[in-house]
């Protein structure tokens, strides 16, 4: 496996690095850890539909575009008032 060079500042290299150590692993055996376990925006919608489709079979669950886009506002919404100090 060839290694990459990836430049960030300082202090998030910091502080990843006592992530890191934390959880006895290396800056670099963490960030190849961390990559695994993350899905790219590809692989976040296949997994969407997917869900969707089981849904679908299941209970009849086949939300329009417009109501999909309701129901992310709403979510975003009660994070923003969870989150709110």
């Amino acid at each position: 496996m060839s290694d990459a060079n990836v430049r960030i500042p300082a202090d998030a290299r910091d502080r990843l690095a006592e992530i890191a150590a934390a959880e006895g692993l290396s800056l670099r055996a963490y960030l190849a850890r961390l990559a695994e376990t993350l899905l790219t925006p590809a692989e976040r919608a296949e997994r969407a539909e997917r869900a969707r489709a089981v849904l679908r079979e299941w209970n009849g669950y086949n939300p329009t575009e417009a109501e999909l886009a309701e129901a992310d506002a709403e979510l975003d919404r009660r994070l923003a008032e969870a989150t709110a100090t």
